[in-house]
């Protein structure tokens, strides 16, 4: 009996330590900081990461198979999860596409829990400080729900992406979906991530 509440206080241990730096920081310290700027009643208002949708269009580029593999792989090795293939839910006569048409017209990944926390930690603090003449992301960028959509117009800031990836070049749409989002909000949330926002007015 002894010897497996050793294991269980083990193994409670490794998954402690597996557990990603931005999920804990947010536990540990910023959940509680938030609250107090924001002058929350219930810890449980406090915005919070819901999942994070990582995408990318195709466009009239769609039978290139080279293209789309690029697409595909791209999303597969920056999130470590496989794309789902999105088509047309609406016709649109000048790129010639019809709604359900066969080719899909792009590609996305749902991240969620620890590999989304993963994800946007590597965005921050490796991907985002790769951008050529990068002066900080828009603060406008927020819908009424308090969620976030922030545009890349290369995958090749990203460490995963190899030279023989870049050879075909194409842009990315990453949208933080936030609970108990504001624009306020969810601002400060993503500020204490450490999410470089432009220096001026909101």
């Amino acid at each position: 009996m002894a010897e497996k509440k050793t294991a269980a206080k083990a193994t409670a241990k490794v998954e402690a330590k597996a557990q990603p730096r931005l999920k804990a920081l947010y536990n540990s310290e910023l959940k509680a900081k938030l609250q107090k700027e924001l002058g929350l009643e219930n810890i449980n208002q406090v915005p919070e990461l819901s999942k994070v949708v990582v995408s990318a269009g195709v466009g009239k580029k769609r039978e290139d198979k080279r293209f789309t593999e690029t697409v595909e792989l791209t999303l597969a090795k920056i999130t470590g999860q496989a794309a789902t293939s999105r088509l047309a839910k609406k016709s649109i006569a000048t790129f010639k596409i019809r709604k359900g048409m066969g080719a899909p017209v792009g590609y996305l990944v749902t991240l969620r829990n620890d590999k989304m926390y993963e994800f946007v930690d590597r965005l921050i603090n490796i991907a985002l400080p790769h951008v050529r003449d990068f002066h900080g992301v828009s603060k406008t960028a927020f819908d009424k729900q308090g969620n976030y959509n922030l545009g890349l117009k290369e995958q090749t800031v990203f460490p995963e992406i190899t030279f023989e990836d870049a050879s075909v070049l194409h842009g990315l749409e990453i949208t933080f979906i936030i609970k108990n989002g504001s624009k306020e909000g969810s601002y400060k949330l993503l500020e204490s991530f450490g999410m470089p926002f432009e220096k001026g007015e909101k």
